[in-house]
Parts: C-alpha cells; structure tokens; sequence
C-alpha cells in the first residue's frame, strides 16, 4: 500500500509540490503518493485530524494555515516554535511534529548558488517584515550571521520581528527610505515580499539606485522567474537569485525529514520549471 503525503492550503490548485514530490518518489523507487488537499480555515482542525487518521506520514502546510496549525500538532521543533510557524509536518511514533525548512531551504540555496560570495562578516538587508522574512532572519541568526538589519513600509513591523526573535545579534530596524539611502552598506539584500509577482510584474520594492555593484540580490519570487527587481540589480552588477532555489530547498528538506532520504535537486528543479514553463533562472 503507497505511503501518502501531501500538502494542506487554501488556495491549493496553483501548488507545484506535488508533481516536484512524486517525480522525487518515483525517482527514488518509493511506493508513495503526494497529494494537494484543499483546506479552508474553518476545517482545519478537522482536517489535520483525518490527515492523522488516514495514516500520513508527511505533509507540508501552506498559507494560510503555516500558524494556526501550530496548536493542533503534537510536538514542534524548537527553530519552528520560535519562527512561529510551520510549513512541514512529519508523523513519528503516532505523533505529529511540526518543522519549518523556509529558512533553511533559502540559506541552503544561497550557500549553493553563491558559494563564497556569501560569507559569515556580509551586512543582510531583508526587504519586508512578514512570514517569509521571519523564517529567513532567524534562521540566518542561528546560523551564525549577526548583522542582518530589515527594512518594512512600516518599520514598527520590522522593529517587532527584531524584538521577538530570541537570537541576539545587530540588527536594525530600518524604514525604506533610510535602507535604499544606505543601500551601498549592504553585500546581500533579500527581497522577501510579494511585491514583483505576477501579474503585477512592473512593481519594484526597493529603489536600488545605491546599490553596490558586487552584491548579491535575491528575491524569493519565482513567477516571474527573473522579477524587475533583479532585472534591475543585473544591471547594476550585482550578482541574482530568484526564489527557485529556495522552493526547492525546502522541500527537498521536508523529504528528507519524511523518508530519511536527500532527493535529487537539480532533478527536482527541473520539474519545477517545467512546471512554470521556463528552462532557466
């Protein structure tokens, strides 16, 4: 009988996980299955209850559920706990335990596709103050990076995010208009909004005019692959990343924690262009 694993969202029909996961399994010889599961809010907890009762081994939690679940779970992993929030859910011993892999599949495809670019004495700038910037600033932190300052539209966002987190490093609070003025301090910037996305694909986040040629700038928008925030900062020099990698990342580690198992990136990465209908980054 196949092993089932899935993903839990409300919308859910746009998710690329399941042809990316079962192209994974099928690759590797496992007999499972990955299903996409449409879940509203108010069916949640009844659906994380039947999830459980049907045997699943794993699944990934997307938005809008990444925090209500938290409550509904047996145990959470202590980088989840303090992100607050969790996007991959493994069943043990009848138990099901919550992880969050956001942070690290963005520094996992950082540390990939950059190399020694990024190194531990680089000056961050994380561009919005939500999940995903959350996710990222912590798990920077407790990788060992101390200076990474965020900047938000409404910098007391960002000045929450720094307060709550309970690594302590430099970090700053920043407004747009003092991070774009002071951009030149700055060796990676990370652009962590959905600002850029499609359709709307001629927005801008940041003004980069102050950017330093040799930077690297990352966004983790993958739709369009090459946003006009990066368009902008190739211009500029610097070096890009869009937010394939980290796609990619998080759920080749959510796979791991499922089966014990390091899938196939680059493998994995191509389905999911295949997926976007493009063939670069």
């Amino acid at each position: 009988m196949k092993q089932l694993y899935g993903v839990i969202g409300d919308p859910i029909s746009h998710s690329m996980s399941p042809a990316m996961h079962n192209s994974a399994f099928s690759d590797l010889g496992i007999d499972a299955y990955y299903h996409p599961f449409h879940v509203s809010p108010e069916h949640l907890k009844d659906a994380v209850k039947g999830l459980k009762a049907l045997n699943i081994q794993g699944f990934n939690v997307t938005v809008p559920h990444k925090t209500s679940i938290i409550p509904l779970l047996d145990e959470i992993d202590p980088l989840a706990s303090a992100i607050g929030a969790v996007n991959t859910v493994v069943k043990k011993d009848g138990k099901l335990i919550g992880y969050n892999t956001d942070g690290l599949g963005f520094v996992s495809a950082l540390l990939h596709e950059m190399g020694n670019l990024i190194h531990p004495e680089c000056n961050i700038l994380i561009v919005g103050a939500g999940g995903a910037a959350r996710a990222i600033f912590y798990t920077l932190l407790s990788k060992g990076w101390t200076r990474v300052d965020i900047c938000n539209r409404t910098v007391q966002r960002a000045e929450v995010l720094i307060g709550e987190c309970p690594i302590v490093g430099k970090s700053k609070p920043l407004t747009l208009q003092e991070a774009q003025s002071t951009l030149n301090d700055y060796d990676l910037i990370i652009q962590t909004t959905s600002i850029g996305m499609s359709p709307r694909t001629s927005e801008i986040p940041i003004d980069l005019e102050n950017l330093k040629p040799n930077s690297v700038v990352c966004d983790i928008i993958y739709n369009p692959l090459k946003t006009e925030l990066l368009k902008n900062a190739s211009i500029k020099g610097a070096k890009t990343q869009n937010g394939i990698g980290m796609f990619i990342y998080q759920g080749a580690l959510a796979f791991e924690l499922w089966t014990g198992i390091k899938p196939d990136t680059e493998k994995m990465k191509k389905v999911v262009l295949q997926q976007l209908g493009g063939t670069t980054c």
